[in-house]
Order: C-alpha cells, then structure tokens, then sequence
C-alpha cells in the first residue's frame, strides 16, 4: 500500500494544500484518508486536498513525499486520473 502525497504549494481559501493520491485504488486512497480523519469533502476528483498543517500526519502514517510533477505521473500512469468536469463519488467502488 503506498500512498503519496506533493508539498503544500497550492493556495486557497487562505491557506496552502497538497494533493495526497494513490497510484493503486481510490480503495486504497480513501481508507487511508480516513484513518487520518480527513473529511470527504476533502475528496476531488482523484485526490484529496490536505492542508499544510496535516502534511506531517501524513508522512507519519506513511505517505510518501514527492514532486507535484510525480503526483500527476503518477495518477496518469495508473489509468487514476481525473481531470476537471468528471464526477467521482466517494461511495463504494469509487
């Protein structure tokens, strides 16, 4: 199981975000999401938004650092990419 996770270099809202994702299943992505206690509104597309004070939360519980550029790569290789204007729901199978 190997989730990553790019640094906290996108504003919005007033704060900085990362992409966390998985290059295996959204399965895989959303139970690790929830062992943090990210909500699922944190959930776009194929990727959830983590605020920069839930960066470290996450490299502890094993997500792996990496470049924004290996985050797309890595979504794009795995068939995982969603891009703007597709709906994915957060339900079973998702």
């Amino acid at each position: 199981m190997t989730v990553y996770i790019d640094p906290p270099t996108w504003p919005g809202h007033g704060r900085m975000w990362s992409h966390l994702i998985s290059d295996v299943s959204y399965d895989e992505l959303h139970a690790f999401a929830e062992r943090l206690g990210i909500p699922a509104r944190g959930f776009e597309r194929d990727h959830y938004d983590l605020p920069s004070h839930r960066y470290a939360d996450a490299v502890a519980a094993g997500a792996v650092e990496v470049s924004s550029r290996v985050v797309v790569r890595l979504l794009i290789e795995s068939g995982l990419r969603r891009r703007k204007g597709s709906y994915v729901s957060r339900g079973p199978g998702s």
